[in-house]
């Protein structure tokens, strides 16, 4: 695959959700045609997260080259979406619905989930709500929002975590990870912090590396 992928085509629209309309970004690989589309959900919106993050938007430049339309998507009550915020339980509900909407704008596509952070937890939950065909969670924040360990998706399923991450612990996502009856693979980057600043490339290679070995 080229080093080089062509610009994705930008889309801003908004996609009805179970609180108001949500503001959504939507790029898409252009001459490609669509097996799955990606969902990828934003850091803690009391905290600044938005859609626009750049782990959020990494990974939909790493689905976009690995051929997907990804869609990223503001919370309600972030940016222009509506509502206010809901303790991870009606931003679930958000990403679920954006999940279906993507259904529909590509029928008879694979669905796939990402998160980073408050967003890897929303996609955890997710994900146990759909079926999806892959899970990509950047430092997911499960000590902080809860996931239910009997209400886990099955799909494979990728976690990614930096060792020296100052927000989520990575011993304790490590353990949690390994605790579970089918635990991810786990990928934890060394001299990486919460942000992954500086390693954004290297962060884009662990997925597309994940995606190549178990396709």
């Amino acid at each position: 695959m080229s080093s080089n992928p062509p610009r994705p085509i930008t889309e801003n629209l908004v996609i009805a959700g179970p609180a108001g309309r949500l503001e959504a970004i939507v790029d898409s690989p252009p001459d490609t045609v669509a097996q799955a589309v990606a969902v990828i959900c934003h850091p803690h919106p009391l905290h600044g997260g938005t859609m626009t993050n750049k782990v959020v938007h990494m990974l939909a430049k790493a689905c976009n080259e690995l051929g997907l339309p990804a869609v990223r998507f503001n919370y309600r009550g972030v940016g222009a979406s509506e509502g206010k915020y809901d303790e991870g339980n009606g931003e679930t509900d958000d990403a679920v619905a954006v999940l279906d909407w993507a259904r529909q704008r590509w029928p008879g596509t694979g669905s796939w989930l990402g998160g980073f952070s408050f967003g890897g937890a929303v996609a955890i939950r997710a994900a146990a709500e759909r079926e999806v065909a892959r899970l990509i969670t950047v430092a997911p924040a499960v000590q902080r929002v809860p996931v239910s360990a009997e209400n886990l998706p099955t799909c494979p399923w990728l976690l990614v975590q930096g060792d020296r991450d100052e927000l989520v612990d990575a011993t304790q996502t490590q353990r949690w990870a390994q605790a579970l009856r089918k635990p991810p693979e786990v990928v934890l980057m060394e001299g990486v912090e919460h942000f992954f600043h500086g390693r954004m490339n290297d962060l884009r290679a662990v997925v597309l590396d994940w995606v190549r070995r178990t396709s």
